[in-house]
């Protein structure tokens, strides 16, 4: 770093901590601004290493306070993490039959209650009793990969579920009783009977009536759940707006992997074979998309009704706005996340097939690359409060990023180049092939596709017994009162890989 670089930030330190201590600058603006501070993460490192699973770490997720992390792997176990020390609070069988996808705390639980989805189609509630038992429930069946789950802002009952099978469903923990929605439907008459294989489904948080699905088509499809009608009247599969790229509409080679909700509600949607793209309310397409042709994106067209117009796309904007794209990265090979970072979503970030993670500022500027995984990494956690990431992948390892490198990064020089994709590229969750350009970081034709037993292709193992309970006895101690226990300085806990035989459905 440069001399006049060290001096230009110490010199705003200095200034921000000055004008907070006289009281110009408010403690939250001062944690704000420090924590959205593009110099912490140009030093973003490797804090620590979370290894425990035994096959790629597909889901991470933070609780609401930020001491614990939630993983769930290939190996089909459940792990709770105090991240900072490394030791684990509790390990336990999920319960499903194949690699778990997905597994998050319900809020207001004490985070006694995580709710999991997988490979074998199941949504599985655990919940963690005394002394570290551990209870698993089914809850309900996808027909085909369950990718997703979205957790009702607030609510410690209700959350919503997307499979490949096309099906959305809202399922509330106070009856275990899961309401089938609706089965996505692509939007063209001569292709409306082929389903829309579902990979992400977000929340508004600001809204949570509002709920967006993204899969194996160009469209995000934007649903409110106040038109739904419990006695089964309506045809709920109508969304109140859809969005797209204009250049991706009729594409019928992309689709999306990964959707997020800002906290000033934008959206975003990451493609396959593409970009990532930030839309605001007012790019929606209309309810109808057919007729709208591609100047005519963000003509503000969709409305939810005639009580809360602004809920979706009745702003007026000009025939040109376009979404803001987030280029650099390589998303071909897995079903990957995306998501905001700053306590006021200040970046994007994503992982990639070239194994790095990407972090953009929002206004499309590419800042930070950083080598995370030998392979492809999945998901990137930001953390509720601090400046923190969790990110995993294809490793059997969770990484976790904290701004202590000594030196600021600077990006490769070669990161934005464009390649063409080999004719006989593998693409594990949409089967095209094409000729047209990828961008992506550079120098990862050495990737090879046989992850030799990290495929998410296995064939999916159907039983008879899904609707039984799980209850395993865990060696872990997650009580209070046992989390500083000199045993837990090993974080290994090595016996719990020995107890998976306790379950019932077994």
């Amino acid at each position: 770093m440069s001399r006049r670089g060290r001096t230009a930030n110490l010199d705003r330190a200095v200034v921000d901590v000055c004008q907070r201590e006289v009281g110009a600058l408010r403690n939250r603006s001062f944690a704000h601004r420090l924590a959205a501070s593009k110099d912490l993460v140009l030093h973003f490192d490797v804090h620590r290493k979370l290894e425990k699973h035994r096959g790629c770490v597909n889901t991470v997720s933070f609780n609401a306070d930020g001491d614990i992390l939630v993983s769930g792997s290939d190996d089909r176990r459940i792990i709770l993490w105090d991240w900072e020390s490394g030791h684990v609070k509790l390990s336990f069988e999920s319960g499903h039959m194949n690699n778990v996808f997905q597994a998050k705390f319900m809020p207001y639980t004490d985070d006694r209650s995580i709710v999991t989805c997988a490979a074998d189609g199941q949504v599985r509630r655990a919940q963690i009793l005394e002394r570290g038992r551990v209870e698993t429930t089914w809850l309900a069946k996808h027909h085909g990969r369950a990718h997703k789950l979205a957790i009702e802002p607030g609510s410690p009952y209700i959350f919503y579920t997307c499979g490949e099978d096309g099906l959305v469903q809202r399922i509330d923990l106070r009856s275990r009783a899961a309401t089938e929605l609706f089965t996505c439907h692509r939007i063209e008459e001569r292709r409306r009977s082929l389903i829309v294989q579902l990979n992400t489904i977000a929340i508004d948080p600001r809204n949570s009536n509002l709920f967006a699905v993204g899969g194996s088509d160009e469209y995000t499809r934007l649903y409110d759940i106040r038109k739904y009608k419990w006695d089964g009247s309506s045809d709920f599969d109508q969304p109140v707006d859809f969005f797209c790229p204009s250049h991706l509409i009729r594409d019928q080679y992309v689709g999306i992997t990964g959707l997020a909700f800002s906290d000033q509600r934008e959206l975003l949607a990451s493609y396959n074979d593409e970009f990532i793209y930030l839309f605001t309310r007012d790019m929606g397409l209309g309810p109808d998309p057919i007729p709208a042709s591609p100047a005519s994106l963000g003509s503000g067209a969709g409305e939810t009704g005639p009580d809360h117009p602004s809920e979706a796309s009745a702003m007026d904007t000009d025939d040109n706005v376009s979404p803001q794209v987030y280029k650099g990265h390589k998303n071909c090979e897995t079903v990957k996340g995306v998501g905001f970072f700053g306590p006021k979503c200040e970046y994007v970030v994503s992982g990639s097939d070239c194994g790095r993670i990407f972090i953009w500022k929002k206004t499309g500027e590419l800042i930070r690359v950083m080598e995370a995984d030998q392979h492809v990494v999945n998901c990137i956690e930001s953390h509720p409060h601090a400046t923190v990431l969790a990110s995993s992948g294809i490793e059997k390892d969770i990484k976790i990023w904290t701004p202590k490198a000594t030196e600021k990064a600077v990006l490769p020089k070669t990161i934005e180049r464009v390649s063409v994709m080999r004719p006989d590229r593998f693409h594990r969750y949409y089967p095209f092939d094409d000729d047209n350009d990828y961008f992506y970081g550079d120098d990862d034709d050495d990737y090879e596709d046989d992850h030799n037993g990290t495929d998410d292709d296995d064939d999916v193992d159907s039983d008879d017994d899904d609707d039984d309970d799980d209850t395993e006895d865990d060696d872990d101690d997650y009580d209070d009162d046992d989390d500083d226990d000199d045993d837990d300085d090993d974080g290994d806990n090595n016996d719990d890989d020995d107890d998976d035989n306790n379950n019932k459905d077994d």
